[in-house]
């Protein structure tokens, strides 16, 4: 792994979403590591290594909205990507006041999902892989 290279992580308590999560982001040439839980993701070294991070907004436990706060408060820049099955409008108006980078009601198609990571990035200033198409 080269230290310029895009590394997407996943954090939901899903496992199916996980693993389609993964599928579609190997699939367009993106590293991938999940996370089941919030709390995971946190005890991990994977932090600073994180080019965009896909958060599931209710999880047992520490939810996504809170993980972001922390995240926040702790100065990281992370981009994130929220996904959610409750399509509750003050946690979207929470997310992304607090700088979520986009926020995705389950069920997202591919593209959906695709074309947030891809303005992310490109607006981070990365290289986006090139089998990821435009």
């Amino acid at each position: 792994m080269t230290d310029n290279q895009i590394i997407v992580m996943i954090v939901d308590d899903d496992d199916s979403i996980r693993k389609a999560v993964r599928r579609l982001m190997k699939s367009y040439g993106f590293a991938v590591e999940t996370f089941a839980s919030a709390e995971e993701f946190l005890g991990s070294d994977r932090l600073a290594k994180t080019s965009c991070l896909i958060l599931d907004i209710h999880m047992p436990g520490m939810n996504g909205l809170e993980l972001q706060k922390r995240l926040v408060a702790s100065g990281s820049v992370v981009p994130i990507i929220f996904i959610t099955a409750f399509t509750d409008g003050g946690a979207r108006a929470q997310a992304m006041n607090a700088g979520a980078a986009g926020y995705l009601a389950k069920p997202f198609s591919d593209d959906e999902l695709i074309n947030c990571i891809r303005s992310v990035l490109e607006n981070a200033g990365a290289d986006v892989p090139q089998s990821a198409p435009r």
